[in-house]
């Protein structure tokens, strides 16, 4: 009798985790709450998988349908996957029931709940970030700006659907974006307090690990492409695209990011009686002085989930269960050679206002049907033989092969397969990143406020 895996969340990650929990010889049924049009599929539906896949209309952050779900089908495992769930605190009432779930306790989950935990965090465990300062007072917050004379970074505290990040070409700019924040409460709650943050030099990278609340085990990095268009052009988004492993990245680097960044913060956070169980994020800038940690995030990227667990040889569940019950020492993680890259189809006006409804056409291609080009659901609704669009990012679409070249030309072969109005894409993912711009290095700041 195989596992009965659920999967909280219904996003293009997700369909992902689902995706790989589901191709593991242990996994016997997934569930997925809410899902997407992608996130069912029936038994032998597919050589890319094993067990049958259903998706289940509960809303990932109602905690208590959550648990009676999980009870009634008597669950072997669940894996959250969006911040919202770790903030409503549906790992810490599985747990209550001795339900075994995948994903930091509400405690924990501070460090992406609130960036003004996880920057005071930091400076406390001397980790490399970036000089802040904390407001709650917009005039407070304005007379600071105008003494720093610098680009900045301003970011609401907490939770913001990832759009809580406004980066600042100048004083003007960046006293706009409290105001957007602080008075006219643009993020709601999450923009109580806004921080203002130094702007670093470098080129960003998302380097993710595994943890059971003792040791650490790092997935290989991936870059991801955050603006709208070509070039690093337009407004930010979720994400539009992304590739792994990155370039500027050895193995030697990745273990030292791991000693020391990554490790730390486990053992910090078991020092404050609240130990970490789950995937940690971190979002890196790779500076000359070395790493410095942008924001951490504690769940499952997106799009990384899309472009790493393609590269995943050993079952998921195996590692999830290992952290789960604190041997992830004991586990070997293999990964497949080679490069996978995603391309991210968005819809029209996105990350604006966008419709709804939208027909998709052409996603039972015969180029899907390989495991080199695969389709990853997230903003869809519908069955999965008629779905339609219902958010701004729509499909992945993550190629593999032995290099980048290779990696793109399958997944961008698959995006020319896919219909429906409007559809928008950038056809640079996976080219050069421009450094992000600022008057000063790193190790010149100091915040006086």
């Amino acid at each position: 009798m195989g596992l009965r895996v659920l999967v909280i969340g219904g996003g293009g990650r997700e369909h992902a985790l689902a995706w790989a929990l589901a191709r593991s010889p242990h996994v016997a049924q997934v569930y997925v709450t809410p899902g997407n049009a992608g996130t069912t599929w029936p038994a032998g539906g597919s050589a890319a998988w094993r067990a049958p896949a259903q998706s289940i209309p509960l809303a990932d952050n109602d905690v208590p349908s959550l648990v009676a779900f999980a009870v009634e089908h008597r669950i072997d495992l669940a894996v959250v996957g969006p911040e919202s769930a770790l903030a409503a605190g549906v790992v810490d009432a599985f747990q209550a029931q001795g339900l075994r779930i995948f994903g930091p306790m509400r405690a924990a989950a501070q460090l992406e709940t609130s960036k003004a935990f996880a920057k005071t965090f930091m400076r406390e465990r001397g980790l490399p970030t970036a000089a802040f300062e904390v407001f709650d007072d917009f005039e407070a917050a304005r007379r600071f700006i105008q003494s720093q004379n610098r680009p900045l970074v301003i970011k609401a505290d907490g939770l913001a659907a990832g759009k809580g990040v406004i980066v600042c070409d100048g004083p003007a700019e960046a006293e706009q974006a409290v105001r957007r924040i602080l008075v006219e409460r643009e993020f709601g709650a999450a923009g109580a307090r806004v921080l203002i943050e130094e702007r670093l030099v470098g080129s960003e990278v998302s380097v993710l690990a595994f943890s059971d609340g003792r040791s650490t085990a790092v997935m290989p990095p991936a870059r991801d492409h955050k603006r709208l268009a070509d070039g690093d052009q337009g407004p930010n988004t979720g994400g539009m695209g992304a590739f792994t492993p990155v370039p500027d990245l050895d193995t030697s680097d990745v273990e030292r990011i791991r000693r020391t960044i990554l490790q730390p913060v486990i053992e910090g956070m078991a020092e404050l009686g609240t130990p970490y169980q789950g995937v940690l994020y971190a979002g890196l800038m790779l500076t000359a002085n070395g790493p410095q940690v942008l924001e951490f995030n504690c769940r499952f990227g997106d799009p990384e989930t899309q472009v790493i667990l393609p590269l995943l040889d050993t079952p998921l569940d195996a590692i999830l269960l290992a952290c789960i019950e604190g041997r992830l020492d004991q586990i070997d993680i293999r990964w497949h050679t080679g490069v996978s890259a995603t391309v991210v189809v968005a819809a029209p006006g996105y990350p604006g206002a966008y419709p709804k409804g939208l027909p998709l056409t052409g996603l039972n291609a015969p180029l899907f049907a390989s495991d080199d080009v695969t389709v990853f659901h997230a903003g869809t609704t519908g069955s999965p033989e008629r779905p339609e669009t219902s958010g701004g990012r729509v499909l992945a679409v993550t190629g593999r092969a032995e290099d980048l070249a290779g990696a793109l030309a399958r997944a961008y072969a698959g995006v020319e397969q896919i219909h429906f109005p409007g559809m928008h894409y950038r056809r640079d993912i996976g080219g050069a990143r421009p450094a992000v711009e600022a008057d000063v290095p790193t190790e010149a700041v100091r915040f006086e406020g």
